[in-house]
C-alpha cells in the first residue's frame, strides 16, 4: 500500500480523499493556487505545495508543477478527483513516465472513453446500444448545419472531450446550430483544449442513468447499480439518487452488463461511471443508450456509496496499488436509498446568476439519527470566498434513508437548517425541488426544470397552515426585539409589553396576530382562529430558530434586512413587516417609490469576465441580438440587447473583468 498519495484537485472532492487516505493510514499531500492557499483541503493535508495564480491554467491544470510536487514531497501516487487533469491521457501517461502511480484507469482506457466521438464507436463494437447521430469531424457551421437537417431536429451540439455540462448545446432548428455551434467549440477549447463538436439526435422526455462500475487490474470488473441524474439545469446535475425510481431489476442487469461489456472493451480498471440516456416514453424500460463513460470518480459517488456501504475512493487506492477486488457481482446488494443535492453559489431568484464572494455565515447540517443519515461533503469554510476560477459548488447534501420518501423528507430538513450568507445560494430551490408532487412521484426527465420552473424561481408555494405559523412566528419574534430594545434604549412605550396585536404583512396579506406569553412558551392566535401554542424561543442575533407551534415541528432561518424580517423555510425566502394595527391601517397611503428607468442600459448579470463585445457606438441592435459575451465560472453567457435601439456607449472592452450590475452598454 502506498505510503503516501497527492491529491491533484480542490475544493469539496479533495477534502474527500483525504478524509479516506487518512482513515487508511496514508499521507496525503494538497496542491493548491494562490486563491486556496486558506482552504480546508490546504489544512487537512499533511504537506501543501503551491502551483501558481487563481486561474486553473496556470495551477490545477499544468501537470508538470504536479509531478515536480510529487517528487518534492515523495508522493508515490496521484489521485486527480474530477475535472482538471483526472481525464487527461497525457498526465497518466506522464505520470507513468516518472515512476508515480495513478489512482484511475489506465492511459489507454481514458483515451478510449475521453474522446465522445471514438468513445461512441467502441460502444458500438462492444454491443452497447448508441443514440443515433453523426460521428465525423465537422468543420464547419455550414456543414453542422446540414448534418443536423439530415439526423432531424432537435439534435444536440457536444464537444467531443465535453463534460461537467460544459460544451452542450441543443438545437431545434437551423438558427440554434448557426448560433450555437461556434460557441460550442469555444467552451470545447477553451475548458478541455480540443475544439471538435459532433452532433446527435436529442431524445425527447429523456431520463439520465448512468451505471458505477469497479474494476481491478486482475480483469475483475463489477457494475455497483445506477444513478438517476435526470434533475438538470443547462446539462449539470442538481439531484442525483441511487437506485433510480424508474429502473427495474430486469433493466438494472441489462444495463450493467452493457456497461461491463465496455470496461472489458477498453481494459479498464478503478472506478468508472458508464452514462446512458433512457426514453421515459418507454415504459418497457427498453430505450436505453450508451452517452459516455466518465474515467473517473463522479461529483456524485456518495449515493452509490450510501446504498452499496462500500467507499469508493479507497476502492480505487486498493485498485492503483494492486489489489484484488475483494467482492464479486453477487456480493453487491443495494441498501435503502439515498438522495445528494448539489448546493451551487447561484441565485435561483435571478435566473440562476453565478454568485461570488465571502461566505459570512456557513453552517451546513451532517447529522445520523433515528436511523437516517445526513451527510455533507464539502471544501469550502465560513469566512472563506467563493471564486469565480472555480466552480460555483459550495456543498453536496446527502442523506439515506430506508426508504425513498424518507430520504427526501430529510433532504427538506436537513435544508432548512442549511445556514449561508454573503453570496447567492440555491438552497430554496433545492427544497422547492424535493417538494414538488412529480419528483416525490419519481415521474422526471432532463427537462423537468424548465417545465416545472418556466417563467423562473420565485420560491415554494406555502399552503395556509404555513403562512399563519410564519405571521405568528414574526409577531412573536417581534415583540421580542422590542422588548429587548426598549431595556436597551428606554425610549419607548411601556405599553410594549405582551398581550400585543400586530399586524404583520406577508405576500401583500396583512394578518392579525394576539400574542400572549406564558409560561415556557407563548399563545397565538392568526387572524382571529383558535389560540395555538408555541414552545421555543427567540433571542436578538438568533439565525435557526427550530420550534413546535400547534404540534408542527418547524425550522425557520431568520434575517432582520431594515424593518423587516426575512423568514426563510420549506423552500422560499418570505420577506415579513410586522406592525401596529394603526401603523397597517396607514400605511396603505404611502406612495410607492417607484423603480429606476434601467431599459437603456445592458447590466453585467453576474461578476465575470467579457470575453467578446459585438458592438460599438452607433450601431443599430435589434431584439435579441447578440451583443456580448461573458464567463463565469467556466460557464460562457449570451447577453442580448433587450430592443431595438442605437448603442450610444460601450464603457467595457473585450477582455475586462466586470462586477455584477456594472454597465456593459448603454443605448440611445
Amino acid at each position: 500500500m502506498f505510503k503516501k498519495i497527492l491529491i491533484a484537485n480542490r475544493g469539496e472532492i479533495a477534502c474527500r480523499v483525504i478524509r479516506t487516505a487518512k482513515r487508511m493510514g496514508i499521507k496525503t499531500v494538497a496542491v493548491y493556487s494562490d486563491a486556496d492557499a486558506r482552504a480546508p483541503h490546504v489544512r487537512m493535508a499533511d504537506e501543501a505545495v503551491r502551483l501558481g495564480p487563481p486561474p486553473a491554467s496556470e495551477s490545477y491544470l499544468k501537470a508538470e508543477l504536479i509531478i515536480d510536487a510529487c517528487k518534492a514531497t515523495g508522493a508515490e501516487a496521484v489521485h486527480p478527483g474530477y475535472g482538471f487533469l483526472s481525464e487527461r491521457t497525457t498526465f497518466a501517461k506522464a505520470l507513468e513516465k516518472a515512476g508515480i502511480a495513478f489512482i484511475g484507469p489506465p492511459p489507454k482506457a481514458i483515451a478510449a472513453m475521453g474522446d465522445k466521438i471514438e468513445s461512441k464507436k467502441l460502444a458500438q463494437k462492444a454491443g452497447v446500444n448508441v443514440v443515433p447521430g453523426y460521428l465525423g469531424d465537422i468543420a464547419t457551421t455550414d456543414d453542422a448545419v446540414k448534418i443536423a437537417k439530415d439526423i432531424g431536429y432537435p439534435v444536440m451540439m457536444k464537444a467531443s472531450a465535453g463534460g461537467g455540462g460544459k460544451g452542450m448545446r441543443l438545437a431545434w432548428s437551423e438558427k440554434d446550430v448557426r448560433e450555437g455551434f461556434d460557441a460550442t467549440k469555444r467552451e470545447g477549447l477553451n475548458s478541455f483544449g480540443d475544439d471538435r463538436v459532433f452532433i446527435e439526435k436529442f431524445i425527447e422526455q429523456p431520463r439520465h442513468i448512468e451505471i458505477q462500475v469497479l474494476g481491478d487490474q486482475h480483469g475483475n470488473i463489477l457494475y455497483l447499480g445506477e444513478r438517476e441524474c435526470s434533475i438538470q439545469r443547462r446539462h449539470q446535475k442538481v439531484v442525483e439518487e441511487a437506485p433510480s425510481p424508474f429502473v427495474t431489476p430486469e433493466m438494472r442487469k441489462a444495463m450493467g452488463e452493457q456497461a461491463v461489456a465496455l470496461a472489458r472493451a477498453v481494459g479498464y480498471y478503478s472506478a468508472g461511471t458508464v452514462e446512458l440516456i433512457v426514453s421515459g416514453a418507454d415504459t418497457s424500460g427498453k430505450s436505453f443508450y450508451f452517452l459516455e463513460m466518465n474515467t473517473r470518480l463522479q461529483v456524485e459517488h456518495p449515493v452509490t456509496e450510501e446504498v452499496t456501504g462500500l467507499d469508493l475512493v479507497e476502492q480505487m487506492i486498493r485498485v492503483a496499488a494492486g489489489e484484488k477486488l475483494k467482492l464479486k457481482q453477487d456480493d453487491v446488494k443495494l441498501n435503502g436509498w439515498a438522495v445528494e443535492n448539489r448546493v451551487y453559489a447561484e441565485d435561483p431568484y435571478r435566473g440562476f446568476l453565478p454568485s461570488t464572494g465571502r461566505l459570512v455565515r456557513y453552517r451546513p447540517s451532517p447529522q445520523k439519527r433515528d436511523g437516517i443519515v445526513v451527510r455533507v461533503d464539502d471544501g469550502v469554510f465560513e469566512g472563506g470566498e467563493v471564486s469565480m476560477f472555480y466552480d460555483p459548488m459550495i456543498a453536496k447534501l446527502v442523506t439515506w434513508a430506508p426508504t425513498r420518501e424518507a430520504a427526501i423528507d430529510a433532504q427538506v430538513a436537513a435544508l432548512d437548517a442549511f445556514e449561508i450568507d454573503g453570496i447567492g445560494h440555491n438552497v430554496d430551490f433545492l427544497s422547492a425541488l424535493m417538494q414538488h408532487p412529480r419528483f416525490r412521484e419519481g415521474n422526471i426527465t432532463t427537462n423537468f426544470i424548465v417545465e416545472e420552473y418556466p417563467e423562473g424561481f420565485e420560491g415554494a408555494p406555502a399552503d395556509e397552515q404555513l403562512i399563519a405559523d410564519l405571521a405568528a412566528i414574526a409577531a412573536m419574534i417581534e415583540t421580542t426585539r422590542e422588548a429587548r430594545a426598549g431595556l436597551i434604549s428606554d425610549q419607548l412605550d411601556t405599553n410594549i409589553e405582551p398581550p400585543r396585536d400586530h399586524a404583520v404583512k406577508i405576500g401583500g396579506a396583512v394578518h392579525r396576530v394576539h400574542i400572549e406569553p406564558f409560561e415556557g412558551g407563548t399563545m397565538a392566535s392568526v387572524d382571529g382562529g383558535a389560540p395555538v401554542e408555541i414552545f421555543g424561543s427567540w433571542t436578538p442575533g438568533q439565525r435557526l430558530l427550530g420550534l413546535t407551534i400547534g404540534g408542527r415541528q418547524r425550522t425557520v432561518q431568520v434575517d432582520r434586512q431594515g424593518r423587516k424580517w426575512e423568514l426563510a423555510t420549506r423552500g422560499a425566502t418570505h420577506k415579513v413587516q410586522v406592525l401596529d394595527p394603526h401603523v397597517a391601517e396607514l400605511s396603505v397611503h404611502m406612495i410607492e417609490k417607484a423603480p429606476p428607468d434601467l431599459s437603456r442600459l445592458l447590466l453585467a448579470p453576474m461578476p465575470g469576465l467579457v470575453t467578446r463585445l459585438d458592438v460599438k457606438t452607433g450601431d443599430q441592435v435589434e431584439p435579441g441580438q447578440t451583443v456580448a459575451i461573458m464567463e463565469a465560472m467556466k460557464m460562457e453567457n449570451i447577453l442580448r440587447a433587450p430592443k431595438a435601439a442605437t448603442v450610444k456607449a460601450t464603457p467595457v472592452k473585450a477582455g475586462e473583468s466586470v462586477a455584477v450590475d456594472q454597465v456593459i452598454v448603454e443605448f440611445e
